[in-house]
């Protein structure tokens, strides 16, 4: 079962922008989900 190579070619930049936009955005993700449930309790 070999993945077509195109295929791979097409979605290896849209993973790489994927994975770079969360990595961008965790950090103030996970800042305000804390201060929510800090604020619900």
């Amino acid at each position: 079962m070999d993945i077509d190579m195109r295929v791979a070619f097409v979605l290896l930049p849209v993973i790489a922008a994927a994975s770079w936009a969360v990595f961008n955005i965790a950090p103030a993700a996970i800042k305000q989900i804390q201060a929510f449930l800090n604020k619900e309790a």
